[in-house]
């Protein structure tokens, strides 16, 4: 029995925002438009298919909006349809809301589904494909911790934010002789901090993956004031902790997937170093921030390659599939490969080495 033609697609930005969104909708759009097919942007994520939001995209919707930060579709990180957060008597209760989803892919006539977004929208995504509906995932995160794929978009463009910040940082701290300290996003992996921190020239990069020494950290810092370099850039990830020590959290929000919301290590690695040092530190919290804004260059192509590459996905019929960088080419892999586990800063990753190289301290004495 032959396959029946692609003739209406659906697609949506899932999780939180990142440049590079409505480059990928118009490497979407586009191509599709061309193929004859009708596209249809849902609404705020996840949210518009459990609630039935959606409109038509034509070639005018996606015109002019390459540079464009956000999304002109809407996002939300609390949209899962297996996690969804009703408010019965002032109390929030988890239901599943699956079905509303699979109702509104089914009536509105969907032949397939691209999800754009990052691991826990892909995590979404697959149990999705096993309700039936035909799924194409493109990688996004600033975070870059989506496995099997050499780099989510956004990432480029987060660190271009963090690399800026830092260089800013470095004329008040020189003037001032100051200990500044930068926390950033990243959730559980360290590659915002690790990237972002070597191109703004960190002294000190703490980062998830390694447990950090205080003892280290306090070393570093007045080892360099006695030798004349009254200043230090310390760039420290949201999810860094110290040995034998723990997360620092600003609080749960249940209506999320993962309730946990980290930050405030920034501030209290600035209140540490000024208390065993006696040197006068401050610090920095980028927060969305690094979300926010024009994508890079370098996020606008990926961005379109992904795109273009995920509408051939769906026309070749290639369903429970994403997009991913591989070097220089775009290919694809199966969403179940690409959520296996989450990717991780390796100790002997070569942007470790190289800052390692170049006298960075990433607060232990053995990496």
């Amino acid at each position: 029995m032959a396959k029946s033609k692609i003739k209406r697609i659906g697609i949506l930005t899932g999780g939180g925002d990142c440049p590079g969104l409505n480059a990928v909708i118009r490497g979407v759009t586009k191509p599709a438009l061309d193929h004859g097919l009708k596209v249809y942007g849902i609404l705020d994520g996840f949210e518009g298919l459990v609630e039935g939001r959606m409109l038509e995209l034509y070639n005018k919707d996606v015109s002019g909006i390459l540079a464009t930060g956000g999304t002109i579709l809407g996002s939300s990180n609390k949209g899962d349809p297996f996690h969804w957060p009703l408010e019965i008597d002032g109390k929030i209760k988890i239901v599943d809301r699956s079905k509303d989803a699979l109702k509104n892919y089914r009536s509105w006539n969907l032949d397939a589904l691209i999800v754009i977004g990052g691991d826990g929208t892909m995590h979404i995504t697959h149990q999705l494909s096993k309700m039936g509906i035909n799924v194409v995932g493109v990688p996004k995160t600033i975070d870059n911790d989506l496995e099997a794929t050499d780099q989510t978009f956004g990432h480029d463009s987060a660190v271009f934010v963090v690399s800026e910040a830092l260089d800013r940082l470095h004329t008040t701290a020189s003037a001032h002789h100051r200990v500044m300290v930068i926390e950033v996003m990243g959730r559980y992996a360290g590659w915002i901090a690790l990237n972002g921190g070597l191109a703004g020239g960190a002294d000190i990069i703490l980062i998830p993956e390694i447990p950090f020494d205080w003892n280290v950290i306090y070393d570093k810092v007045l080892h360099r004031n006695t030798i004349g370099k009254r200043f230090s850039l310390v760039c420290v990830a949201e999810g860094a902790k110290p040995k034998n020590g723990r997360l620092i959290t600003k609080g749960r929000d249940i209506k999320r997937t993962d309730p946990v919301q980290l930050g405030g290590i920034g501030e209290y690695v600035a209140k540490m170093i000024t208390k065993n040092t006696e040197l006068e530190t401050r610090f920095t919290v980028l927060g969305h921030l690094q979300r926010g804004g024009s994508p890079t260059p370098f996020d606008r192509i990926l961005s379109t390659k992904f795109g273009t590459n995920a509408i051939q996905l769906v026309i070749k019929r290639q369903f429970g599939r994403m997009v991913a960088l591989k070097g220089s080419e775009i290919t694809s892999v199966r969403i179940i490969d690409a959520i296996s586990h989450q990717k991780l800063v390796k100790r002997k990753d070569q942007a470790i080495l190289a800052a390692s190289a170049v006298g960075v301290s990433f607060g232990t004495e053995n990496l």
